[in-house]
């Protein structure tokens, strides 16, 4: 078994952000950019892991164990923002997002818009049959 050269790793480090980039360029929907751009940031960790094994000191892997930690902080925050987006307009289409661009910049049109989500038909109500049943004397809370 031969061992693997720094080359390799290297080579793997490079495809991930390539795919990771061509992935956030491609992509409209948020989660899929945010996903590509975390690709990115674990092609940029191998590199850091390759150099510091063929170095031989610890400054890589130091460095990218505050990468991942880091990671894992703005994952957290990009998921909670990614949810309050979708609450609001119920897509993840980035080109619904016109109005958080810089207040000088140009609308960006796109050539071919994305249809819009179905309208949802309202659920059934059913309509309460018979009168409420009393509650027994140990549910009753006394606040």
């Amino acid at each position: 078994m031969t061992p693997v050269g720094l080359q390799s790793y290297l080579v793997l480090g490079a495809i991930l952000f390539g795919l990771g980039a061509i992935g956030f360029l491609a992509r409209r929907n948020l989660i899929l950019m945010f996903l590509s751009a975390e690709m990115m940031v674990q092609g940029v960790a191998v590199n850091l892991l390759a150099f510091s094994r063929f170095r031989g000191n610890l400054g890589g892997q130091v460095l990218t164990l505050f990468m991942i930690t880091v990671a894992a902080c703005e994952a957290a925050i990009a998921l909670a923002l990614i949810l309050m987006l979708y609450r609001r307009r119920k897509s993840l289409d980035v080109s619904l997002w016109q109005e958080l661009r810089e207040p000088d910049q140009d609308a960006v049109i796109d050539e071919e818009p994305l249809p819009l989500p179905p309208m949802e038909e309202p659920s059934p109500r059913l309509t309460p049959a018979g009168p409420a049943p009393q509650k027994r004397e140990e549910e009753v809370s006394h606040v």
